[in-house]
């Protein structure tokens, strides 16, 4: 099927602002819970300090995370929480791969249908 139009019914475009794996990992987190520190965040994601600085930054400049900086005694601490538009997102994302996942099992069904019935045809 070459088509140069997307058909009407195709799922939602994954979302570029957290396609990235890491990105994803850390949106995925933060969807567990109301809000985590910088320091969960990071361990969970299993990345640098500096990466998850320039993740968070990029999130909260798309709106989908809020950074929220405060202390812990004299200790300065970062927070980062979800925002709605995050949740609404990553949720549409989520969406969007499952969609695809979708349509490619029932592609390739349709695939080994066509070879079985090719297969059956010249057996007789």
């Amino acid at each position: 099927m070459s088509r140069s139009a997307r058909p009407a019914d195709q799922p939602p475009a994954l979302d570029e602002a957290i396609h990235h794996p890491t990105r994803l990992t850390l949106m995925s987190f933060l969807a567990g819970c109301l809000e985590a520190e910088f320091s969960a965040v990071r361990d969970y994601c299993q990345v640098s300090d500096p990466s998850v600085s320039r993740i968070a930054t990029a999130l909260d400049e798309a709106g989908y995370i809020k950074i929220r900086k405060g202390a812990v005694g004299r200790r300065p601490r970062t927070w980062l929480a979800l925002t709605s538009a995050g949740r609404t997102a990553l949720a549409r994302h989520l969406a969007a791969l499952q969609a695809m996942a979708d349509a490619a099992q029932e592609a390739g069904a349709v695939q080994e249908a066509r070879i079985a019935a090719r297969d059956g045809d010249g057996d007789g």
